[in-house]
């Protein structure tokens, strides 16, 4: 293999795939990128691909002068301090010598020791992913712009559990079902689920599947054009997601276990017997939490939030023994039901004014030891559990 390479586009490219490398493993392969020049005519690629034998990524650059098409396998960690050292140089050569690669720059020569590249564990294709049954085919497939999906993301991802031993919300639900598809999260004290209306597919089965965290946010990194499209495809066990052009123009292509179990009847936990309804300014809220949980601490992390009627307001109060007490008011622009004194960790509401683009929220309660819930257009609501304060 050799190629000549945009050193500002391999750095990129290095950087995501490092994302999904191995941290601690008895298989040296998994902390390593694998190389793959390949040539059509004058037009050629390079692909990078790593793996940490649940997530795995396959990402492809064109910026690329591809001399003799080949592979390479080499440790993540020392091509990334390589190329990101080597920033005065608007290109890299890198060139294959048995399991050995050779990366050269005007006045700088690197001989990384890499392995073979048969010990590389295989990686699952989007068209034929790992499990997909005797045809060779994943079930459902669905096609999404990145903007769409990112937004869904960010508007869940925070909800999740982690490290909790109930594996089933370490992760994310997606669920299509025709037209509409949702993700939900949860980390046993509040829940968030986002909504979108999708083209209907013709004899488009439904999915039902939890996607662990560490794919979402590789998801994420992934995406730079909003407009666009991603597609996803699923298995009995496994998620893949293209990003870019089909076939075998696709700029990514990732691919994650699932993760196993049953995510909690999330339908049962969403309140609908709310009879107190609040309109407030999503940055004016965002504010006042902020501000009164700045005298909070492990012991007393709840904000008293008063709602009054009359005075179409809110009083935000904490205190903490030893630190002190904060008291701050925000205007309510609606308020339909009776006052209420209720509290909350601060840290959950501002987890959720930051995931919103609307510039107000609606914030629906019941009783101080019942959940409230807050709402943002028609496509995403918040269910979080109050805490009890002295």
């Amino acid at each position: 293999m050799k190629v000549i390479i945009d050193r500002a586009a391999l750095l990129d490219a290095v950087n995501l795939v490092s994302g999904v490398v191995a941290a601690r493993t008895p298989r040296p392969q998994l902390t390593c990128v694998k190389l793959t020049a390949r040539k059509s005519g004058k037009v050629g690629d390079l692909t990078l691909a790593a793996t940490d034998a649940e997530v795995s990524l396959r990402l492809t650059t064109t910026q690329v002068d591809v001399q003799e098409p080949g592979e390479a396998l080499i440790p993540a960690d020392k091509l990334r301090q390589i190329v990101s050292a080597e920033d005065a140089e608007p290109t890299l050569t890198l060139e294959s010598e048995g399991s050995d690669c050779h990366i050269k720059g005007a006045d700088a020569r690197f001989k990384v020791l890499g392995y073979p590249v048969a010990e590389f564990p295989p990686i699952p294709e989007f068209d034929k992913p790992q499990g997909a049954g005797k045809e060779g085919k994943a079930r459902p497939t669905l096609s999404i712009p990145a903007g769409v999906l990112n937004a869904m993301i960010s508007r869940t991802l925070f909800a999740t559990a982690r490290e909790n031993s109930r594996y089933a919300i370490n992760g994310v639900l997606l669920k299509r079902d025709g037209k509409k598809l949702e993700m939900v999260a949860t980390d046993g004290r509040r829940l968030a689920l986002c909504r979108q209306t999708i083209a209907a597919e013709k004899d488009a089965p439904a999915i039902n599947v939890i996607i662990p965290s560490k794919a979402l946010t590789m998801v994420q990194r992934l995406i730079e054009d909003p407009e666009e499209a991603v597609q996803i495809t699923v298995t009995d066990n496994q998620v893949l997601f293209r990003v870019g052009p089909e076939g075998d123009g696709a700029r990514a292509v990732l691919s994650s276990n699932l993760v196993e179990g049953a995510f909690p009847p999330y339908e049962d936990v969403v309140p609908k017997d709310q009879d107190k309804r609040i309109t407030i300014d999503r940055d004016v809220l965002s504010s006042a939490v902020r501000r009164a949980a700045l005298l909070t601490n492990e012991e007393s992390r709840g904000v008293r939030m008063k709602f009054d009627s009359k005075g179409k307001q809110v009083e935000l109060t904490s205190r903490a023994p030893e630190m002190g007490e904060a008291q701050v008011e925000a205007p309510l622009a609606k308020y339909d039901g009776d006052d209420i004194e209720i509290g909350f960790n601060p840290a959950f509401i501002t987890d959720a004014l930051k995931v919103i683009v609307d510039p107000e929220v609606i914030i629906e309660l019941k009783a101080p030891n019942k959940p409230g819930l807050v709402r943002s257009g028609a496509d995403f609501l918040y269910v979080v559990m109050p805490v009890t304060l002295q």
